[in-house]
Formats: C-alpha cells, sequence, structure tokens
C-alpha cells in the first residue's frame, strides 16, 4: 500500500472521530453551553465545500470522510441553534425553564 494512502486513511480516520465524542456527548447529555456556534457554522460550511470537492473531483475518499463529518459537525450545529427542549438536561444537573 502507498504511504499516501496509509495517511490519507489514518486522516480521515482523525476527522472523522474527532466529532464522535462531542455529538454523543450533545446526544447523551443536551448541553451544548460550551460550543461556539460560529465555529461549527465555519467548520459544517468547511465540510460541504470539502464534499462539494470530492464529488468535482470524483475523489470517494475526500466525498466520504468529509460527508460523515458534515452530518456529524451539522448535528452538534443544529442541537446547539435549536437548545434544550423543555425539560432536556443541560449536562450540569439541571433543567432549563
Amino acid at each position: 500500500m502507498d504511504t499516501a494512502l496509509i495517511v490519507g486513511y489514518l486522516a480521515s480516520f482523525c476527522s472523522m472521530s474527532s466529532f464522535v465524542p462531542q455529538a454523543y456527548k450533545v446526544v447523551r447529555t443536551g448541553d451544548t453551553d460550551a460550543i461556539s456556534a460560529r465555529m461549527y457554522t465555519l467548520t459544517v460550511t468547511g465540510f460541504a465545500l470539502w464534499t462539494a470537492f470530492g464529488v468535482m473531483r470524483d475523489e470517494w475518499p475526500i466525498i466520504l470522510t468529509n460527508s460523515v463529518c458534515f452530518v456529524l459537525s451539522g448535528f452538534i450545529l443544529f442541537r446547539k441553534i435549536r437548545g434544550p427542549r423543555p425539560g432536556e438536561a443541560r449536562g450540569d444537573g439541571a433543567s432549563r425553564k
């Protein structure tokens, strides 16, 4: 296997797995207080653009990696913008009213 391909697969794995713990925490606790909506907006936009770039170049590793990252970071951004629903835990043991 080509060294560049191995580096690419490792980079893809790191990129995708970096959002899983945050998304899991948001699902589990509903807490998005420490998350920057501006940063996630920029991140989601970047992943959308990388996905489009991959489609234009017909590069499946770029398409798949950035699509997964787009969905995970988009979910986090959605939850941040939406905010907790009534009665949903915030993560600090308190509920918003």
